[in-house]
């Protein structure tokens, strides 16, 4: 763990990822990963020399291969596999919550003048159908549908750190999964696991996070501890 101290003087803007860390979606990506291996199928490609792939790059890399053969058909297989994890994306919302605490992070953050951003694999309509209001307490979020290259690419974060006018040196990327790590380290931010979805404190450490926290709350109480 880093001995860099985690306070105002050091750190003056957070950015968010948001499924497993400010929200529950559950999303089932066993079923996401099937469905598209079968459209994979539909169209001639083997899939199963994807299968260490997440779903986004499984589709990115069959959109390229395609393309060498009809730009068409590409367009087409891409607009289908979209369809699919788009469907199961909101369908997972809709039973999603915001995590207890989330709109009070937000808000505390707001108060306490710190920058905030979220920035997510998911789709735009996945993200406000468990968080319809998400702009009134967050003024910058990045959706897949904003950019061209998502997490760990620091295309997203970049974006977001962009729109605060904020520096990544003096920012911090928090995450329930190790790509977030991954993601924070490509754009030179500090970086944070949390403990609020599938990964333990050992897995944030492998991957070199330079805090581990239980949940995404405790980032305020780091940050401000007089008010919080």
């Amino acid at each position: 763990m880093a001995s860099i101290p985690f306070d105002r003087s050091s750190i003056n803007t957070v950015i968010f990822d948001f499924d497993g860390t400010l929200a529950r979606l559950n999303i089932d990506f066993e079923q996401m990963r099937r469905e598209v291996s079968a459209l994979i199928e539909r169209w001639g490609v083997d899939p199963r020399g994807l299968q260490n792939r997440f779903v986004l790059e499984m589709i990115d890399e069959v959109q390229t291969l395609l393309n060498i053969i009809s730009t068409d058909g590409a367009v087409s297989f891409t607009r289908e596999a979209f369809r699919i994890i788009e469907d199961i994306e909101v369908e997972a919302a809709r039973r999603g919550s915001l995590f207890d605490g989330t709109k009070a992070l937000l808000t505390g953050l707001r108060e306490a003048s710190l920058g905030a951003g979220i920035i997510t694999r998911n789709c735009e309509e996945a993200v406000r159908s468990v968080f319809p209001d998400i702009h009134d307490y967050c003024p910058v979020v990045v959706c897949r549908n904003d950019v061209r290259r998502v997490k760990p690419h620091p295309e997203q974060i970049r974006f977001a750190l962009s729109k605060l006018c904020a520096v990544p040196g003096r920012s911090i990327m928090i995450g329930d999964h190790p790509i977030d790590i991954e993601t924070g380290k490509n754009a030179g931010t500090r970086t944070a696991g949390v403990l609020t979805g599938r990964f333990q404190k050992e897995d944030f450490l492998q991957a070199g996070a330079d805090l581990v926290l239980p949940e995404a709350p405790d980032i305020l109480r780091r940050l401000n501890p007089e008010r919080f």
